[in-house]
């Protein structure tokens, strides 16, 4: 029995990264010999099983073929004479598909080491084909390190999308990968690279991704939130609200976008806008309630459509929501004979109280 540190951990050493977790591939043994040995199985669809002590995730060497469509139609098979070599050669890609032993000896049968040189993102086998997630993951990878797709990858995974292959990818899966990619440090290539082999019209029809836009975020380390928000800028907001449902988008970035969405074209006339419109519009986003998600929203209008017109308007809009949020409503309400006409004479404040911030 011996085991093998692989994967991720393998390629970040190598690329000098800090090496946060690492995965395990155990040869020449038996689930019973994992068991006995102190190990806690822990994996449902193959054997899985975590270290006593350090807690890190063991797995037996095993191999793959394809069953059925989409990423969890596949037969596992793992017994002790499958080789480190074949469990390696499942693997998506070159640079995920190495290995060091307990020497330290590196051991790298597809050139995955070659390939983080040349910065390349090359499939291992033809099996790449058989699983669609694998066309998120590449371009994942592109938008963590930059790197190109080589050119036989690329092919592959294009014809894997006109097969229909993509069709089959649980809407789950696609939103993690593409949060995932998101925020990474160069997501406009994560985009490209959907965009390239046709996956993006697949998966995500409802959007138009401005990558200029996307790159500026990374550089500004914008949270997800705000990323997502700049992915649909433009699109429409029923159709944003269906692709939001279909992919399980969760709830905060799901709300920024579709706030984006239906405020857009207000929020480019604040740069003019009286104190009445500016208060409309605070009250629409639900931005006095909401103080911070109001921000993010300006946030991505300043990105999506950088310019000296967006940076008055956010700063009028921003002076606008501090003016509303310092009015006292408690006297109002005290002096006013009934709810409409404390929300009648708590506007007629806001206003006075924006306008003169306006003026100051």
């Amino acid at each position: 029995m011996k085991a093998y540190v692989v994967g991720g951990a393998v390629r970040d050493e190598l690329l000098g990264i800090a090496v946060a977790d690492r995965d395990w591939v155990v040869v020449g043994a038996t689930p019973e010999d994992m068991t006995a040995a102190g190990f806690k199985a822990v994996g449902r669809d193959f054997p899985v099983f975590l270290h006593p002590r350090t807690h890190e995730e063991y797995a037996l060497a095993r191999t793959e073929r394809k069953s059925g469509r989409g990423y969890k139609g596949f037969r596992v098979y793992a017994a002790p004479d499958v080789t480190l070599e074949q469990d390696l050669a499942r693997r998506d890609l070159t640079i995920n598909a190495m290995a060091r032993d307990a020497s330290g000896r590196l051991i790298d049968p597809f050139g995955g080491e070659h390939d983080l040189r040349q910065g390349v993102l090359r499939h291992v086998s033809e099996a790449f084909a058989e699983d669609p997630v694998r066309i998120l993951r590449v371009a994942r990878f592109a938008a963590r390190y930059a790197f190109r797709i080589a050119d036989p990858t690329f092919a592959l995974m294009r014809r894997m999308v006109g097969s229909g292959e993509v069709e089959h990818l649980v809407p789950e899966r696609v939103w993690q990968e593409l949060a995932r990619g998101l925020a990474e440090p160069h997501p406009e290539r994560m985009l490209q690279a959907l965009d390239g082999c046709g996956a993006l019209a697949r998966l995500l029809p409802e959007v138009r991704a401005d990558y200029a836009a996307l790159a500026r975020a990374a550089a500004a380390g914008a949270p997800l939130t705000v990323r997502f928000a700049l992915l649909a800028w433009s699109a429409d907001e029923a159709a944003l609200a269906t692709l939001c449902e279909r992919l399980r988008v969760p709830n905060d970035e799901r709300g920024l976008a579709l706030i984006g969405c239906r405020l857009r074209a207000a929020l480019r006339s604040a740069a003019a806008a009286p104190a009445g419109e500016l208060l409309a519009l605070l009250k629409a986003g639900d931005a006095l309630r909401r103080p911070a998600r109001f921000r993010e929203l300006l946030d991505a209008l300043r990105l999506a459509e950088p310019g000296p017109d967006t940076e008055r308007g956010c700063a009028r809009l921003e002076r606008a929501l501090a003016a509303a949020a310092a009015v006292d409503a408690e006297p109002i309400a005290n002096a006013a004979s009934g709810p409409g006409e404390i929300a009648a004479r708590l506007e007629e404040a806001r206003v006075r109280a924006i306008a003169a911030k306006l003026h100051d």
